[in-house]
């Protein structure tokens, strides 16, 4: 199972921060040792998730042909398997960063693609 796309729900002052570094490193590579991304399918289930209600944030389209560092599916507690990048995201991978708001009650509706 692989995704040509694969998304990540960043807030915008760590996609700024990664801007200034020259590659992006989330919480969780240091954490549990990969970053959590999404299939296009998923990214509204998890925003809903982890994100409702919560503003600021940025939704980052990933190119996996342009990734060097693993990308592993693996399930998550649920049984969906999700991609999870083994190492920093290098940032000509992303070839689109958009604002990723919630609508006024808080939940995640649609993404931009």
């Amino acid at each position: 199972m692989s995704e040509r796309w694969i998304y990540h729900i960043t807030p915008l002052k760590d996609w700024e921060k990664a801007i200034e570094d020259g590659s992006y490193s989330a919480d969780t590579l240091a954490v549990e040792g990969f970053i959590h991304a999404s299939t296009k399918e998923q990214v509204l289930d998890t925003a809903n998730y982890l994100f409702a209600g919560i503003s600021g944030l940025v939704l980052l389209k990933i190119d996996t042909h342009k990734v060097p560092v693993e990308i592993k599916y693996e399930a998550a507690p649920n049984g969906l398997k999700f991609p999870h990048l083994y190492g920093s995201l290098n940032l000509d991978a992303v070839c689109k960063v958009v604002s990723f708001l919630p609508d006024v009650d808080g939940v995640f509706r649609r993404i931009e693609d």
